[in-house]
């Protein structure tokens, strides 16, 4: 019996029969034999259950999307599956894509996240409210419109939100620019619902292309009695000239709608003088000024300190200069400085902070630079033992630090800490300065009053040279701004009393006499140009003149003329006992540490309704100008020496945008660097033990 023959598509030769003698057919011969093409490799990539393979009319291999329809490159050479796997996930007919949009899920609460800490409540995916979370993350952590298009924020979308559709840097921009379009209307709105005056600090930065920058800060007591930081405007400006920027800020205020100025807090620069005269003249004609803008220049109080210090670090300076060459001769080089930690801890110093060096322009680095090394005093000797090159390099260079510098450096940080604490407390911009002015004042002057009186003959030349650097800006009252001391006033702490025991302790008794009458002619003349006038207050009850009027209403007309006399008579009778005079003649509040006084004039706004409109315009003086020198940091992360081609309005954008939309911190930016320093060192000594631990893992193993 014979089998039918059986080709199988692959094989070499088909299968030839059991019996070919009793079949009659014969061997099968060479030509005979059939040959298979080998078979197609199968895809292992698991994209290609979504897509399928095909070859377009130019012969070029694409992958055609099972849902959209959509082709791609997939050329094995060229070509990646990446694009593949992204569209897996953004494609909308994609079935698994699909989700039910009528129920939201679940959201639990996440610890740092504003506004989802401690409220549960349920998400549906948005696409353009992710569009807009992700243009304030551009903005608030300052990164380039590129990073969009990196591969890395790809991936990590593709994982977190697959349904998301990551725009382009382009769209980005325009993204960014339209938040900015919006929460400016948000502060202008409530710059236009606020009843009180903005003060204003201004500065100005050069970037590292040459060009530069204007920074326009707005500060107010909104009607809910909170403090308010905003800033206005950073934009390129001509020149440096005081008209110049007279001109850039007018019309700033301008674009804002902001016609009611009361100071403007600036530097020393002679120039901020021409713009303080420029802008008095023109808002004086609007009516838009305190007693014709007599009170519109504030003094950065930051500034004058540090011209004070800087004139006694000029006596200091061996001391100093000796001390910095053995810091920087150890910082020179890693191995000194991992010896020099050895020496740290077999002298047993605990000591978080490590060795700094200042920045030359700035005095509070100076500080921080002697407050930490005054600790490792006793490592520099043991540092010398183990390094025989350390003293013999400081004597050819800077000078041997001997025992008398670091007792002047001990006494110099002991000195330097009260300016510093000072500084600190003159530099928040989320709670009032303005009242706690004279208080600092005063103890700046009882300072250099003791150090005058040291038995140090250096701390006596440095004394007497801040002294007179200090009364060159407040020796006298004239030239100082009055507001200063009303705000004092204003603090239900302190009142007149206090001031008057504290300018007594400052100056003779007649100085001080003087300088309290001008106080109070001030005062009061700032009280009644906040006082209502009887013109408004019976303009609503007054008729009309060019009406004419018969016999009932002339009488009406008499009797009202009448009461609004006999009301101006008790009007003028009343103000030996005015808001004012009640309010000065109160009990003072008790001086405890946490006091709120916006809190306290909130509270008792209805029994001082005009002093409090004072209070709230007074109060929101600032001090400092770090307001506005805090945004030439986010310029700088702006316009670094990579990024140049940033127009000025995008760069306005970026700077302005995360000052209104960023969380505001109490704590000062000054302690926050600090601690930041001294977290490093604690970084990197746990990457060390985490690369220990590591490679005796990796050693047990056998892997390393």
């Amino acid at each position: 019996m014979s089998v039918e023959p059986t080709f199988i598509e692959g094989s070499v030769t088909p299968p030839t029969s059991i019996d070919s003698e009793n079949s009659g057919i014969g061997a099968p011969s060479q030509a005979n034999v059939t040959t298979g093409k080998r078979k197609a490799t199968p895809q292992r990539s698991e994209v290609w259950s979504h897509f399928t393979k095909i070859i377009n009319s130019e012969g070029v291999s694409k992958a055609k999307c099972n849902y959209c329809q959509k082709e791609f490159c997939c050329d094995v050479k060229r070509n990646s599956t990446g694009s593949l796997k992204y569209h897996i996930g953004a494609c909308k007919k994609n079935p698994s894509n699909v989700v039910d949009t009528s129920q939201g899920q679940l959201v639990l609460p996440r610890k740092g996240v504003e506004g989802g800490e401690g409220h549960l409540s349920t998400r549906r995916f948005d696409q353009e409210a992710c569009r807009k979370g992700l243009a304030q993350m551009i903005v608030i952590d300052e990164l380039p419109f590129k990073f969009v298009e990196s591969e890395g924020f790809k991936k990590f979308m593709f994982v977190a939100c697959p349904r998301f559709h990551i725009p382009s840097r382009t769209t980005m921009t325009r993204d960014v620019y339209q938040l900015y379009l919006d929460e400016r209307v948000k502060i202008k709105q409530l710059l236009k619902r606020s009843c009180s005056r903005v003060c204003l600090t201004t500065d100005t930065w050069t970037s590292l292309q040459r060009v530069n920058y204007l920074c326009i800060t707005a500060h107010f007591i909104d009607n809910d009695w909170k403090l308010n930081k905003k800033i206005l405007n950073f934009c390129p400006i001509s020149s440096h000239k005081g008209e110049s920027i007279g001109m850039v800020i007018k019309k700033c205020l301008l674009n804002w709608g902001i016609d009611k100025l009361f100071t403007i807090t600036v530097d020393n620069a002679s120039s901020n003088d021409v713009a303080i005269g420029y802008l008095r003249k023109k808002f004086n004609p609007r009516g838009g000024l305190v007693q014709n803008g007599k009170y519109l220049h504030m003094r950065c109080m930051a500034h004058i300190v540090n011209l004070i210090v800087v004139e006694g670090l000029k006596e200091m300076n061996k001391s100093v200069e000796h001390v910095k060459g053995a810091i920087r001769y150890v910082r020179q080089s890693p191995a000194r400085l991992q010896k020099f930690k050895e020496c740290v801890v077999v002298e047993k110093i605990e000591c978080k902070k490590m060795l700094c060096l200042d920045v030359c322009t700035t005095w509070n680095s100076t500080y921080l630079m002697l407050d930490t090394a005054q600790n490792f005093e006793r490592d520099f000797e043991r540092f010398e033992e183990q390094d025989t090159n350390f003293r013999a390099e400081l004597e050819r260079g800077e000078g041997w630090p001997s025992v008398d510098d670091w007792a002047n450096v001990r006494d110099l940080r002991d000195f330097l800490e009260h300016f510093y604490e000072v500084t600190l407390r003159i530099s928040g911009t989320s709670y009032v300065t303005s009242n706690n002015f004279f208080d600092e004042l005063s103890e700046i002057d009882i300072l250099l009053r003791d150090a005058q009186l040291n038995s140090n003959v250096d701390f006596n030349v440095m004394a007497i040279k801040m002294k007179k650097k200090y009364d060159r800006y407040w020796g006298d009252i004239d030239k100082m701004n009055l507001l200063m001391f009303v705000a004092c006033v204003l603090d239900p702490r302190q009142k007149l009393k206090y001031l008057e025991f504290a300018l007594s302790e400052m100056s003779s008794s007649e100085k001080a006499s003087e300088m309290m009458q001008k106080l109070k002619e001030s005062l009061y003349e700032l009280f009644d140009e906040y006082k209502p006038s009887l013109h408004s207050t019976c303009s609503q009850s007054s008729v009309p003149t060019h009406v004419s009027l018969g016999e009932p209403q002339q009488k009406m007309k008499r009797r009202m003329q009448a009461l609004n006399k006999k009301r101006k008579l008790e009007i003028c009778g009343e103000d030996k006992t005015s808001e004012l005079d009640k309010y000065l003649a109160g009990a003072n509040e008790e001086f405890v540490q946490d006091f709120d006084i916006l809190l306290w004039w909130k509270v008792n706004s209805p029994r001082f309704p005009t002093l409090s409109k004072m209070a709230r315009d007074v109060l929101a003086i600032p001090v400092f100008t770090v307001a506005s020198e805090s945004a030439f940091s986010t310029g700088g992360s702006v316009l670094d020496q990579y990024r140049s081609s940033l127009t000025p309005k995008i760069v306005q954008a970026l700077v302005c945008t995360q000052d209104w939309i960023q969380k505001s911190s109490s704590q000062e930016d000054i302690k926050a660097i600090e601690e930041q320093i001294q977290e490093l060192d604690k970084i990197e000594n746990g990457l060390m033990q985490m690369e220990i631990f590591w490679r005796e893992e990796m050693d047990a193993n056998g892997k390393y």
